[in-house]
């Protein structure tokens, strides 16, 4: 019984992979067509099957981009970023969109230290730095047991001092491992939808505006109080936005 269950799953996921790749190409057909809006909805009933690729989120905010659609075009675009963030053509369109919004603000820079630590949590993902620590480790390991068991002084010392290195690097990798899990933890992007939108100095409509946004600028969801979120944007500002008028990535 279990086979059958099991042959029965395979056939349907395949079927929907089937399904999937077909509509996938009826949309891409549709796109060069320039019927962007019917390729949107062909695009968009993929991913409500459960599928999520960088090529489909890419593909996606291009026909919005093509529409003018400034918030969704980001969105998409960040999406696809977000599986494959090292694809120049996405960095490249999200860019030519990013011209499209309103707001222009100045990102907060980053300097010394703190940059380059960033930079370097960030140069692999979690997993990525995990696994490194284990093989670090491992290697650690290796070249103790050869000091250990070694009697020649030179091969003893060179073992040594290896096996210290590789443990130094194994602890830096979990450190760093660490760092970018919290890093990518509190990372809440979101891009706000409406055409503008009051920023509002507390979680109400009675309080003051501290400034305004418009769609397609890119925020980061500190907390939630109801049916407000709280935002930073780029440059540290920070304020209270209608959980409506932004869209979580």
């Amino acid at each position: 019984m279990k086979h059958f269950i099991y042959i029965l799953v395979f056939l349907i996921g395949s079927l929907g992979f089937g399904q999937n790749e077909k509509l996938f190409q009826q949309a891409n057909d549709l796109y060069n067509k320039g019927d962007f809006e019917d390729a949107i909805s062909k695009y968009e009933s993929i991913i409500e099957s459960g599928v999520h690729s960088a090529a489909l989120y890419f593909n996606l905010a291009n026909a919005h981009y093509k529409l003018n659609h400034i918030a969704p075009s980001i969105y998409y675009y960040e999406k696809a970023l977000k599986l494959s963030p090292n694809d120049k053509e996405i960095h490249n369109n999200i860019a030519f969109a990013r011209n499209m919004t309103i707001d222009a603000i100045d990102k907060t820079p980053v300097f010394g230290f703190e940059k380059f630590a960033k930079k370097i949590t960030n140069w692999l993902t979690f997993d990525t730095w995990a696994k490194l620590s284990i093989l670090l480790m491992a290697l650690f390991v290796v070249f103790y047991l050869i000091y250990y068991f070694n009697y020649g002084s030179t091969k003893k010392r060179v073992a040594f001092i290896t096996a210290i290195t590789f443990f130094i690097l194994a602890c830096c990798s979990v450190a760093l491992a660490f760092n970018n899990y919290h890093s990518t933890k509190n990372d809440q992007p979101a891009i706000v939808f409406a055409k503008e939108s009051q920023v509002k100095s507390e979680p109400n409509l009675r309080s003051s505006e501290s400034f305004k946004l418009h769609e397609g600028t890119k925020v980061q969801i500190l907390d939630t109080v109801n049916h407000w979120k709280k935002i930073q944007i780029a440059d540290g500002k920070t304020g209270w936005i209608p959980a409506d008028d932004i869209k979580a990535l």
